[in-house]
């Protein structure tokens, strides 16, 4: 009986000592004062808090304990930590978006048609025009606002509330803090900023599930967050994919990879790679914006030290699967 009870301990203390939270308060740039409901989580999953009353929050990132926290509320430019204390209280500042609620106010009178052409426009490019983004239902479209740039080139995209979404191809429903969004209509491009939190679908119904599980296999194959997994595992040929250089030379693991302490690891290489996924020819490449580059076994990546373009570069948020989704 003695000896149960020392393993029980044991098991404890190994548990405890193993568990990493963060704590903190959640305050406004302005005049400090703490802002309640926050929601802290970490970018891409379904693992989240809010801060209570007090603007006090604790998170619990043992799964993920090498990604940033990110942190977001209404009216606030979220804010991601990449280095905090786990050892005492943080404080974390939030800068109120007055510049947006200034321009809010010209926009609400913008014309109805205008509007409808405006958010199939945003539509389209935030979320895709792939199957999964055609089934994705935005409840809260009227919280989305849209402005144009002086030049009326541009077109901005501002959402008063976090814009809720119903992934009905991949059966989830998503969070998502728009932090920035940019069309630039001559050169047809677009930049944008923002962070989501998944929620997976609650549907019982057994074909229901088969059914979404189908689609997140699908849309997960030859992906962004597919290609940084296998990369960080090292098993990219035997998961379909090769990189190559402008020289056409394959590269192996070694050539673009830096292991550092804590399992931590770097994508690093100068010049573009190309990726092919089950192909000769390259169907997506990479640019280094800055370099190295952060990623995780995971699948998630630094995407501000990044260039996509390509296959991979056509998934948009109606074609995302939270970090926490494995492949069955």
């Amino acid at each position: 009986m003695r000896r149960i009870i020392l393993f029980l301990l044991a098991v404890s203390f190994f548990q405890v000592g193993h568990s990493q939270t963060v704590r903190g308060t959640i305050l406004d740039n302005a005049d400090h004062t703490k802002i309640n409901f926050a929601s802290i989580y970490i970018n891409g999953t379904s693992v989240g808090t809010n801060s209570d009353q007090n603007g006090y929050f604790e998170l619990n990132i043992t799964k993920y304990g090498s990604l940033p926290v990110t942190i977001s509320a209404l009216g606030y430019y979220s804010v991601t930590l990449t280095d905090f204390s786990l050892e005492k209280p943080i404080e974390v500042f939030l800068t109120p978006k007055t510049f947006e609620l200034k321009e809010v106010v010209i926009v609400a009178k913008s014309l109805t048609k205008e509007k409808k052409a405006n958010l199939k426009l945003f539509r389209n490019e935030f979320l895709g025009t792939s199957y999964d983004a055609n089934n994705c239902v935005i409840e809260n479209e009227n919280d989305i606002i849209f402005s144009k740039g002086s030049s009326g080139d541009t077109l901005k995209v501002f959402a008063s509330k976090p814009i809720i979404i119903y992934n009905n191809g991949l059966g989830y429903k998503i969070t998502y803090y728009l932090d920035k969004f940019e069309y630039y209509r001559k050169s047809k491009s677009f930049l944008y900023q923002g962070n989501a939190i998944f929620n997976e679908d609650l549907t019982s119904e057994i074909t229901q599930k088969k059914f979404f599980e189908k689609r997140r296999k699908y849309a997960y194959l030859g992906s962004r967050s597919h290609f940084f997994a296998s990369l960080w595992a090292n098993k990219l040929k035997s998961n379909g994919f090769v990189i190559r250089n402008s020289a056409d030379q394959i590269l192996n693991y070694e050539d673009i990879v830096i292991e550092r302490s804590g399992f931590k690891k770097y994508l690093s290489y100068k010049g573009n790679l190309s990726i092919c996924y089950f192909s000769n020819s390259p169907n997506s490449s990479i640019e280094l914006i800055n370099n190295p580059v952060f990623f995780d076994s995971s699948g998630y990546f630094d995407g501000s030290g990044v260039r996509v373009i390509g296959q991979m570069a056509k998934q948009r948020i109606g074609d995302l699967l939270p970090y926490d989704y494995k492949l069955k």
